[in-house]
Formats: structure tokens, C-alpha cells, sequence
């Protein structure tokens, strides 16, 4: 769905592979519901005027014209997952959008889904970027959190241990038949793997060469370690431990990317608190306006995003690279609505989670004011124009 102005994703098995230690102290738990206890690091906050008022008023935004009007709040929270899929939080920190909006944002570091929902239900968080399935999972559950944007879209898969593809030239999910697999419940890579059985006419189950024994663990840093054990074969992965996988030796079983019943998998989404959002309309315009201009560098500045995510994803930068602009994942702000109601659709058949109404918890105006806000500034710009014409097919 974002071929418009996205680079095309390339179908590939080998990419960059380097050394990297398994001790590599990062506590990486993007895009799933990990249940690991709080490890939160906040980096250093930039101070912003509070009478600043980068932000459009809501009510004029929609229709182009980007009025200033007073921030409800200046001081932002938000809490973000150990990944280089929130980059669009990043970049916004350190070129200054947040602070040109008239926001001092705060980011904190969080390990889990349900970490991140109970900081926001708590009031201790502004914002969380969450895993699409958790988030899904958590509103069905009665919990009245928002989604509004988007963070990033595929990103992960599984890998499988090379002795497993010796002799191969090419490989598919059916490798994984009596193999034990590491996951994490109630994650999107979860989700897709049993899409992609389903669709393949593969059994979950235990001690069967025909089936895949799916072992849970609680969070995907467990998952993964697992791999260092005798009775574990694959396991699933999230940007950047693709990469990091490969750089240690292991196969890519498949990127999400690469599955056609995948593409353009809505993963991280921008979630809030519904009443903090009714209560603080300008000042998640102002927000949203900070995150599409960090897309819009994103696009236009390779080296200098990369150095912004490194500030906080302290990894080889050519992992990061091939994270974030080899063709796997892409972070866009853009709420990307129909996909995510496909997913939930799809997670309800599933068994993850009952049907919902989940209208009353999707709010596509905050980025539809932002963009329409910033194109009013920037009439010719040609990211924000594909921005555009991407939500409009979408929303």
C-alpha cells in the first residue's frame, strides 16, 4: 500500500551479514506484547517555550489553512520500544520538530506493549508507539486507548538455523514442519506465522514431523536467546534482529515483506489515551506535524537518520541501513486505517481476539489536519503530496 512513495520492496535472501555478539546488551522488544518488567532510560529533554504554538487548530487545519492557535500542554511523554522502527520519534527529538512545534517531548524507553498501556491509561504517557496486535488485542479487552498514526509498516519475520538450509537453494515456511519455534504471544509476528501455516495447510502441534511447535516465550529478547539452545530451531524477529540474525550465521526463513499475504503489514501504531486525546486536540496536531516532517527527512537524509537512530539503537549503522532502507519495513506516520481493520479482522479468525467496534478508537483527523496543515505551508512539496494521496486511498 505505500509502493507510491516507498521504495519497492526487494525480494532477496541474502543481505548484509557481519559479526555481532549474542551479549549485545540491547533489551529489544518492538511490535509485540512482551511482559518483561520496566527497564524504562529517558533521553536528555529539550526545553520549548510554553507559549509556543507550532501547531494548526484543528478546526482550520482540515480545511488547509494553518492557523496558530495555544498549545493545551507543551510537556510530551512518549514511550517507545527498542527498535529501529520508531524512528520517526527519533529523528523528531533530534532535528528539532518537536521543539519547533512548540513541544518539549520527553522519550523513554519501555520493554513491553503492556508497559506502554498502562502508561498511558495511567497518565504517565502522552504517546506510545505499540505493536498493531497488542494494541488490537488491549481495545477489544475495553481498554479505551486510541490509535491515530502509524509508526511502521512489516519489519520482521523468522529465522531458522543454517544447518536446516544446507544443501537449499530456496525455502519457504514449510521448513519450519517439526521444527520448535521461538515466538512471543499476542505479537504480530505471531500473528503472521499462523497466517502463513493456515494459508499453507500446516498444523500447530508438538512431536510431529508434519506440524510446528510454536514455543512461546514472554518477551522476543527471550525468544531470540533461545537460539542458542539445543531444542530451539527458529525463531521469530523484529527490525533490527533480522539483520542481526544474519550478521550471527542464522537463515531467513521469510520477511513479512516478502509474503505476499503480508505486504504492507501495519505493525507499530501512535496510540493514546481517547481522553487525552479530546482533551489536548492541538497539541497532538502539533505532535503529528513534528512525526511527518521527520518522515519527510527520512526520505530525504539517509546519513542523518541513520545517525539520529543510532543515538538511540546503539547498533552497527549498516544494520540500521538495511533495517530502515533496504526494503524490508518503512516507518510512516500515515494512521493507514484499512490495513489495520484487515488485521484485526484477520486476528479475530485467529482466535487472538472477539470483534469490536473500532471505530470509536481510530481517529484518522489528527494526521488528516497535520498533513493538510503542512501542505498548506508547503503547497509543492512532493513527500507531503504522496502522503496525501496515499491517505486519502487509505484512510
Amino acid at each position: 500500500m505505500f509502493i507510491t512513495y516507498m521504495v519497492i520492496i526487494m525480494r532477496k535472501r541474502r543481505f548484509f551479514a557481519g559479526a555481532l555478539a549474542l551479549t549485545l546488551a540491547l533489551s529489544f522488544a518492538a511490535c509485540n506484547n512482551d511482559s518483561g518488567s520496566g527497564n524504562s532510560t529517558s533521553s536528555t529533554a529539550s526545553t520549548a517555550s510554553t507559549d509556543a504554538s507550532g501547531s494548526a487548530d484543528q478546526s482550520q487545519a482540515s480545511g488547509g489553512e494553518a492557523s496558530k492557535a495555544q498549545l493545551e500542554k507543551t510537556d510530551f511523554n512518549l514511550g517507545y520500544l527498542n527498535s529501529t522502527a520508531h524512528l520517526l520519534g527519533f529523528v523528531a527529538k533530534e532535528e528539532g520538530y518537536f521543539e519547533e512545534e512548540g513541544l518539549n517531548v520527553t522519550l523513554t524507553q519501555f520493554s513491553s506493549a503492556a508497559e506502554l498501556s498502562s502508561g498511558l491509561e495511567s497518565g504517565k504517557l502522552d504517546v506510545a508507539f505499540i505493536g498493531s496486535v497488542p494494541i488490537l488485542t488491549f481495545q477489544s479487552q475495553g481498554h479505551d486507548l486510541t490509535i491515530f498514526g502509524g509508526a511502521m509498516t512489516n519489519g520482521h519475520g523468522y529465522v531458522i538455523k543454517s544447518q536446516y538450509t544446507e544443501g537449499l537453494s530456496d525455502w519457504d515456511v514449510s521448513i519450519l514442519k517439526g521444527r520448535n519455534v521461538a515466538s512471543v504471544k499476542n505479537s504480530v509476528q505471531d500473528a503472521e506465522l499462523q497466517i502463513l501455516l493456515k494459508n499453507a495447510n500446516i498444523e500447530i502441534g508438538e512431536n510431529d514431523p508434519e506440524k510446528v511447535n510454536i514455543v512461546y516465550f514472554d518477551s522476543q529478547k527471550d525468544a531470540y536467546a533461545a537460539l542458542q539452545n539445543d531444542s530451539i530451531d527458529a525463531a521469530s524477529v523484529y527490525s533490527p534482529y533480522a539483520s542481526l540474525a544474519k550478521g550471527q550465521g542464522y537463515e531467513i526463513v521469510y520477511r513479512c515483506s516478502e509474503e505476499e499475504a503480508l505486504k504492507n503489514q501495519p505493525c507499530c501504531r501512535q496510540v493514546a489515551a481517547t481522553s487525552a486525546l479530546q482533551a489536548n486536540p492541538n497539541s497532538y496536531n502539533a505532535f503529528e506535524r513534528a512525526l511527518i516532517k521527520a518522515y519527510k527527512f527520512s526520505q530525504e537524509n539517509q546519513e542523518g537518520t541513520i545517525k539520529d537512530i543510532k543515538k538511540y539503537i546503539d547498533i552497527d549503522e549498516d544494520y540500521i541501513k538495511t533495517e530502515v532502507y533496504g526494503g524490508y519495513g518503512t516507518s510512516v506516520p500515515d494512521p493507514d486505517k484499512k490495513g489495520t481493520v484487515d488485521l484485526k479482522d484477520k486476528i479475530v479468525e485467529l482466535g487472538y481476539t472477539e470483534d469490536y467496534d473500532i471505530e470509536k478508537v481510530y481517529n484518522t483527523e489528527v494526521y488528516k489536519n497535520a498533513l493538510d496543515s503542512l501542505i498548506a505551508e508547503n503547497a509543492d512539496d512532493a513527500v507531503y503530496k504522496t502522503l496525501k494521496e496515499h491517505f486519502d486511498q487509505y484512510e
